[in-house]
Parts: structure tokens; sequence; C-alpha cells
């Protein structure tokens, strides 16, 4: 059984007026947060206000990048091709890391948004392209890499810092990729059903998809979705069953791949 865990939560998603997610609540039981640098949401006021709440509450800041597309909120695929990757996530995180250092904080990790990170899940050369936009900006920074996918091999090629993440709210295919959103189940709302899923992947060191195949997979940290449906009362939930069950919530080390 694994004994630490992250629990880290996508934010900073809304834009102007129009309001998105939970983040002030989430901020208060979450260790590590990924906020949106734009251009899939977010706009320099939202990535202002919910940095400093994260400063404020103690929170591993992390950069969010997505593809630019605000009315499908990132999560349309589009053609991209690798310079073009580089740069759309070099960008971004040279922009997180400004409005980190005007709240007082700074970018500890990066985290690919959406269709983005689906995309990079299965192809490899363009994670590594969107790994390499970010360690050259800063070569410290951890890669939050969805766990045994692409992103991670990439990560890995590279030598980077990573952390490995599942996901307590979206369900798996056999091959260890979300389910489309569009598909009965791969969203999952219940907090006793997310509980009991996140608590048997964690004894099992391994991904268990939606058939109930176990893939054996590295865990350093949980996500929840900011904009599910219940997503701080979720957020609470998962953190009393971790507790409860002796898991300590803490931030990821990010250690760097062998």
């Amino acid at each position: 059984m694994i004994t630490r865990i992250d629990l880290n939560a996508d934010m900073g998603e809304s834009f102007g007026p129009w309001p998105m997610g939970a983040d002030a609540d989430l901020l208060k039981v979450i260790t590590s947060a990924n906020i949106a640098c734009g251009f899939h949401a977010g706009d320099p006021d939202v990535m202002a206000q919910a940095m400093g709440l994260a400063v404020e509450n103690g929170v591993g800041i992390g950069a969010h990048p997505g593809l630019p597309d605000l009315q499908g909120f990132g999560r349309r695929r589009m053609q991209i091709a690798p310079a073009e990757a580089r740069n759309l996530v070099a960008y971004q995180l040279g922009a997180a890391q400004a409005m980190a250092r005007q709240a007082g904080g700074q970018v500890r990790h990066l985290k690919l948004h959406g269709a983005l990170a689906n995309m990079a899940a299965e192809d490899e050369a363009l994670a590594r392209a969107c790994y390499e936009g970010a360690l050259a900006v800063d070569p410290q920074i951890i890669l939050m890499v969805i766990s045994g996918t692409a992103q991670a091999r990439a990560a890995h090629a590279l030598g980077a810092r990573v952390a490995s993440e599942i996901f307590a709210d979206r369900a798996y295919t056999e091959d260890g990729l979300l389910m489309d959103r569009r598909l009965p189940g791969a969203v999952i709302h219940d907090p006793d059903q997310v509980c009991a899923r996140i608590l048997a992947m964690l004894k099992a060191g391994a991904i268990i998809t939606a058939q109930g195949t176990h893939l054996p997979a590295q865990i350093d940290t949980i996500c929840l979705h900011g904009d599910t449906d219940g997503a701080v009362a979720l957020a609470h939930a998962l953190h009393a069953g971790l507790s409860a069950a002796g898991i300590s919530v803490q931030p990821f080390d990010g250690a760097r791949a062998p």
C-alpha cells in the first residue's frame, strides 16, 4: 500500500465574469494546483487570484497549458506540429511564472490540459516536444504525467523530474488511457465510489480499468477536476478516506527520472 500521496486539482478556469469551479474551497483541501494559463481557460486576473490563494494555503503551484480553444475549453483535438507544441507550452509556462512571482510564489510543476494531454498520452513525439518547451524555460520543473502513458515515457527519456498521476473522477480504458468524456460512466461523481477505487489502486500499485483490469503503475498524485460537479465534496471525502486508511496527503517530491 502506498502510504503518501499528493492531491491535485485543475483550476483557474474562470474567464472574465464567467465562473468555473470552486478554487478557494478546493485550495483548502488539495496539495497541488494546476492553474490554467489563458489559452483553454483563465485570464490574467483569474490566474492572479488562483495563485494568490495557492500561496496563502501553502499549495504547490503548477502551470496547466492547453490548446488555444476557449470555446471548446481545450477539450477539442487540433493538429499541432512539434515546434508549435514546444512554443505553446513554453509561452504559457512563462506567463504562469510571471503571475506566480507577482503572487509571491513560484511554479513548481507543469501538467498538460485536456485534448493536448490526451494527445500527448498517445503520441510520445508530441509529449516530448511539449516537455522540451517546458524544460527549456525551467530545467528543474516537475512534469506531472499521466502514469503509464507516452507522457511518462517522454518525460523519463528526457531525464526530467516527474510526478505520475492517476485520476479520481475519470474511468480508464483497457490501454490505460482516459475514457472519452462522452461515454457513459467516463466521469465518476459518487464520493464512495471514488474513494473505494482510489484506495484499491493505491493498495495494488496499479490503475484499475473500467473492466477491472489491473495495470501496474507509478502513483505519486491523484487528480480531481475542478469543473466536475461536486468537486469540493469529492475532495473532502477523498482526503478523509485517505487519512482514515493511514495514507498521508503531502506534496510530491518530483524525483528525477532514472
